[in-house]
């Protein structure tokens, strides 16, 4: 059995553990006299400097109408908090009460048995409201595992000023945006595009646009070696190669912020969850300065993958009441609504989408079709696990030490042997 035990065994552990610990521990508390009371640690994964501003003033809105109740709020940075939740479960000791899951990785929480079912729990209130496709990350097994606190996809993010300088239209193929980027280098001598060379998300767009996929998850089998997928890879290499766009290995997200932020490059791909920080940049001063457009199609199709974060409520806790109606807070009508309008995060819930702070949002506006459309990702529990290799070789083929052929079969491989029994 992967990592040695049982998912069972070990709920049932964590079970054991949260009522040996009794309510004198710091995390205790409960409901007595029907008062919430206790601790609630959150681990929230959101950007810092811009959106854990936001999320922190909502936890001190749950404080005012629980006083008795306590959050305390701990920003993990995004790229450590998969594992980190994952050894702190594990271990038994330190995991928060309440964390802000990528929605991949809920699948592969639940399936550890690290997180509580919150079926029939106030976690989960109107549940009928949230949009299908942002409750499809949290079930798991016939049961619910996590709330949808917010949903995205990706776009180009470009700079109104370069493109009116050099006389160019927004790309909406590759051909265009390969053709777009080697005007804006005639005329502005800055490169066209930023593309993210550290981090297998910023593919998935090109892999979808020439009719690829990761995984069949519904015949269990590995696609992310076929002919489609080849054709990604000599894509985003020729996007390198032609000048059309700049790169990296390390470093991916700040080197791409900063470039565009800074008016180095006119475009990159990204997500609402970066327009907060965007707008902080000197280019975009005027926020008006900054447009966002559906990614460019493939040969096959436009497609951008389906993201955002949902909370999830450890099964070890402590103070499970308290933390299913944190949860039910942070996901309700009026807290996505506030992120909506001062974030322009997109909501999950259908009902928030008619607040004005959201009809207010043209991010919001923009994002919401192009969400409906983006391509879910398989909700299995390996989900999270697949990025590791496909990185691996993506950033090889970026910088020449790999071919796309190879790179490939390389992944396919890689998935064969973390996915069991699949073909």
């Amino acid at each position: 059995m992967r990592r040695g035990i049982t998912a069972t065994a070990l709920v049932a552990a964590l079970a054991l553990a949260a009522t040996a610990c009794g309510s004198d521990d710091e995390s205790g508390g409960g409901k007595s006299s029907g008062e919430l009371s206790g601790t609630v640690t959150w681990w929230d994964t959101s950007t810092v400097g811009s959106e854990d501003k936001v999320f922190k003033k909502l936890a001190e809105g749950f404080e005012k109408e629980h006083p008795k109740v306590d959050v305390k709020y701990v920003n993990v940075p995004f790229g450590e908090a998969q594992n980190k939740f994952k050894n702190a479960a594990q271990s038994g000791g330190g995991a928060p009460d309440v964390i802000r899951s990528e929605v991949a990785w809920t699948p592969e929480f639940a399936d550890l048995g690290y997180l509580a079912p919150l079926d029939g729990t106030a976690a989960l209130k109107d549940e009928g409201d949230f949009l299908k496709q942002a409750a499809a990350s949290t079930k798991y097994n016939g049961k619910t595992y996590a709330v949808p606190q917010v949903i995205d996809s990706m776009g180009v993010f470009y700079n109104k000023k370069i493109f009116k300088e050099a006389g160019v239209e927004v790309p909406t193929t590759i051909a265009d945006l390969k053709t777009v980027s080697e005007k804006i280098k005639d005329k502005t001598g800055k490169t066209g595009l930023y593309l993210r060379g550290d981090d297998a998300y910023w593919f998935l767009s090109f892999l979808y646009g020439e009719g690829g996929d990761l995984v069949d998850a519904s015949n269990k089998s590995v696609t992310v070696d076929k002919p489609e997928s080849v054709k990604a890879f000599k894509v985003v290499k020729d996007l390198v190669e032609s000048g059309a766009a700049k790169t990296d290995a390390t470093d991916g997200w700040e080197n791409m912020q900063s470039s565009f932020k800074d008016g180095k490059v006119a475009m990159m791909i990204n997500g609402p969850w970066a327009v907060a920080d965007t707008l902080a940049g000197n280019e975009f001063k005027d926020k008006e300065n900054l447009g966002i457009a559906p990614v460019p199609a493939g040969s096959v199709a436009q497609g951008a993958p389906q993201g955002g974060h949902n909370l999830a409520v450890y099964a070890g806790s402590k103070n499970l009441d308290a933390s299913y109606a944190f949860v039910e807070y942070m996901t309700s009508v009026q807290s996505q609504a506030r992120t909506a309008g001062e974030l322009n995060l997109l909501p999950t819930r259908t009902s928030a989408y008619a607040k004005q702070e959201a009809v207010d949002s043209e991010i919001v506006g923009f994002f919401k079709p192009v969400v409906e459309t983006a391509v879910e990702r398989p909700w299995i529990p390996e989900t999270g696990s697949l990025f590791a290799p496909l990185v691996t070789e993506y950033t090889k083929v970026l910088t020449d030490q790999t071919t796309p052929e190879k790179a490939a079969s390389a992944t396919g491989d890689s998935y064969r042997k973390l996915l069991k029994g699949w073909k």
